[in-house]
């Protein structure tokens, strides 16, 4: 039995640039992320923005993905968001969603 390319483990960090800072936008990523049964972290940078990873099934990274591009939390304000080091995972490394402080 093969997964369809959609239920592909995939694992990719990330990066958002913009007003994502202050404005709920960790935890708003956070409660996506588990809505989305996605595994992950997320935390604000020095710089700024906010950064993370994202694992789960390609179908539901791809939706995160463009949930974290265009949504956000509703008071932020995102210029852009960088997406990197993608790659198909055997398994998760992590167990939840977690904000890391």
């Amino acid at each position: 039995m093969s997964m369809a390319e959609g239920d592909t483990l995939i694992s990719v960090d990330y990066e958002i640039f913009g007003k994502v800072q202050g404005v709920f936008f960790r935890k708003y990523t956070q409660a996506e992320g588990k809505k989305l049964g996605l595994v992950g972290w997320v935390q604000n940078t020095d710089q700024g923005t906010v950064q993370g990873q994202l694992q789960g099934p390609a179908s539901k990274v791809r939706h995160m993905q463009e949930w974290l591009e265009t949504k956000g939390s509703p008071k932020s304000h995102i210029d852009r968001a960088s997406f990197h080091n993608e790659k198909v995972i055997v398994k998760l490394d992590y167990t939840d969603f977690q904000i890391v402080k």
